[in-house]
């Protein structure tokens, strides 16, 4: 008896042991689950000077309507811009069980230099948050710049002269430029040349000066003309476009008055001639 009793205890003890290792289902409950805010790509390698557009979609799948706030924790000068239906906005209002596109734009500061920068990205709504850590790897950037030391564009010379120019070559790019020439566009028959005719590298942030030399043709009309002197490289150029205004020399102008008074005396000779008869 007292044997049976020990089976029926231990069978009992081997139920619940067994009893126990199944698994417990729980009542099915809504509980918003499923909403999303995704990227098609997160991250993108383009130039500082560039727009970093990145393509989005934002799923709401609870059973009501959410306004979601827009946020981005950029670096510091970033500028982080929404855009929806092609109107910039700071919200975006998602019905239920919908998604909404939505173009995220990032332009870098001004001279970031080159670097892997991360941007999270924030859609917030009454009962949640939406974060998304988006990658902006920004490359080195080329920049030439083609002006004169003080700015100046503009100068004076008389005609069957040559004018010397002092021009100065910037690099504002975050890399080296390399085999930088140069070239002009002047008036019919006018010539430039430049000292030096060519610089092999430029770093990030130095400046070349470089001469121009402009020669006038004689007989040269007074007046203000143009040309426009080119920097360029493979990767960038630049045009600085310098206004020579142009004066008679004296020997020309006491030339010209001779004309005109051998004219006048000439007319008032004849006037006196024929005007007797």
């Amino acid at each position: 008896m007292s044997s049976k009793r020990g089976m029926d205890c231990l069978l009992a003890s081997l139920i619940i042991v067994f009893v126990s290792l199944l698994p417990l289902k729980a009542p099915a409950q809504d509980t918003g689950d499923g909403a999303s805010f995704t990227a098609s790509l997160l991250n993108i390698e383009a130039p500082v000077n560039e727009t970093f557009r990145y393509q989005a979609t934002l799923k709401n799948s609870s059973a009501q309507a959410q306004v979601y706030e827009l946020s981005a924790e950029g670096p510091e000068g970033w500028r982080v811009v929404f855009k929806a239906k092609g109107s910039q906005v700071t919200s975006l209002n998602v019905d239920p069980g919908k998604t909404e596109n939505l173009t995220i734009e990032m332009r870098p500061a001004y001279g970031a230099g080159p670097s892997k920068y991360v941007v999270p990205v924030h859609a917030h709504a009454d009962n949640e948050t939406l974060s998304l850590e988006l990658e902006a790897v920004v490359e080195g950037s080329y920049a030439l710049e083609l002006t004169t030391p003080s700015g100046r564009l503009s100068g004076e010379v008389t005609e069957g002269e040559k004018a010397e120019i002092l021009l100065q070559v910037k690099n504002t790019g975050s890399l080296a430029l390399n085999d930088i020439t140069f070239s002009s566009q002047n008036p019919p028959n006018w010539k430039a040349t430049f000292s030096p005719s060519e610089i092999q590298q430029l770093d990030p942030g130095e400046s070349v000066d470089v001469l121009a030399t402009l020669s006038v043709p004689d007989k040269t009309l007074a007046g203000d003309y143009v040309s426009n002197f080119t920097a360029k490289n493979a990767s960038s150029t630049s045009t600085a476009t310098y206004r020579m205004t142009v004066k008679t020399s004296m020997l020309s102008g006491w030339v010209g008055m001779l004309v005109i008074l051998l004219a006048i005396g000439f007319v008032f000779y004849l006037i006196r001639k024929f005007g007797r008869r």
